[in-house]
């Protein structure tokens, strides 16, 4: 009695596994990164175009398929039967790979991958867009630019009084600089005049140099024109642009914290980048920091607007090119590269 109710048991457990999971799940990437749009049954799935795409809960053991490309060169790939179960009916977990056609220009293929069985504990990779079937599409979030100000270069204009026949002509200038903290002041003193401006900057520390220049001419004659002396001409003095956060420390452990588990609650990836923007636009972070905030977006683009971002605010541009690591595809590393040599 014993063993036959074992055996029951056995059967019974085999036909429930046999039975499999009601639906199936769909993944779709491009081999080369190139953009596409999964149209299924007429539907289209996706309105922001993807290099790697899940669309999960089909219910149907196959599907008509259409891929479109961003990339209107990039003829598109039609199937009358994607397979989303096996060869038994049961609802497997398929991945399809998509590539460019080596001998025709602008022909793509989609070949089957692979397939296993729907696991409900799967967790999709963090660079992977994924879709439920048959729900709503999520409202695209507009785009908010974050505009952070930088200061200009600050022009000093320094009018010489006219010479003194016989006389001489001091002109002081004493300029102090506030490394760090991108504190910049300067004063002019000419023949008892004073002329001054000054830059704050807020964010840190630093040291500070003060260099004071003294030149003393004299002339027996001075510079006339038919007894009278010419106007005077303005020297012009131009003072750089301070940029990035050379110097300065990183934010600490506690606020870096904090930062990051705000941008982890962002549920869309437009609004996790205008919020990382506005955390780094008035801090400074290590090389560690960013990589470790860049590694937060599952979309390459992303990671890349938000590293060219970061670089003027990173403390160790010299390691910046560790942050080439995060990229899955060569050209954006290669992207990131000229833009930090363009800032150089």
């Amino acid at each position: 009695m014993k063993k036959i109710t074992s055996v029951l048991l056995l059967l019974m457990a085999t036909l429930t596994f046999a039975q499999g999971s009601p639906v199936g799940h769909l993944t779709i990437f491009s081999e080369d990164g190139d953009r596409f749009y999964v149209i299924l049954n007429g539907e289209q799935q996706n309105d922001i175009p993807q290099t790697n795409i899940r669309i999960e809960d089909l219910n149907q053991p196959y599907y008509n398929a259409r891929i479109q490309f961003e990339d209107k060169t990039l003829m598109d790939i039609t199937t009358n039967n994607m397979m989303i179960a096996d060869i038994d009916g049961i609802m497997s977990d398929v991945t399809y790979k998509i590539k460019r056609d080596k001998n025709k220009k602008g022909k793509m293929k989609m070949n089957f991958f692979s397939s296993i069985p729907v696991r409900p504990d799967f967790v999709p990779p963090s660079n992977v867009y994924v879709m439920h079937y048959g729900q709503p599409r999520p409202a695209p979030v507009q785009s908010q630019t974050v505009v952070v100000q930088q200061q200009a270069p600050q022009t000093v204009v320094v009018q010489q009084a006219p010479p003194v026949r016989g006389g001489a002509v001091t002109q002081t200038t004493t300029t102090t600089t506030t490394s760090g903290g991108d504190n910049i002041n300067a004063n002019v003193s000419i023949g008892g005049i004073n002329m001054g401006f000054s830059i704050n900057d807020n964010m840190g520390g630093g040291s500070v140099t003060q260099t004071t220049t003294t030149t003393t001419s004299s002339s027996s004659h001075g510079n006339h024109n038919g007894g009278e002396f010419q106007n005077p001409r303005p020297v012009v003095v131009t003072t750089p642009t301070p940029v990035g956060c050379p110097g300065r420390s990183c934010m600490r452990p506690a606020d870096y914290n904090a930062a990051l588990a705000t941008l982890k609650k962002q549920a869309f990836e437009d609004s996790r980048l205008k919020t990382a923007k506005q955390i780094v636009a008035v801090n400074c972070l290590n090389v560690d920091q960013v990589i470790e905030i860049a590694n937060l977006f599952s979309f390459e683009d992303n990671k890349l607007e938000f590293a060219k971002y970061a670089y003027d605010f990173c403390i160790e541009p010299r390691n910046y090119f560790k942050v080439n690591g995060i990229f899955s595809f060569s050209s954006n590393a290669d992207e990131l590269s000229e833009y930090v040599q363009s800032r150089q």
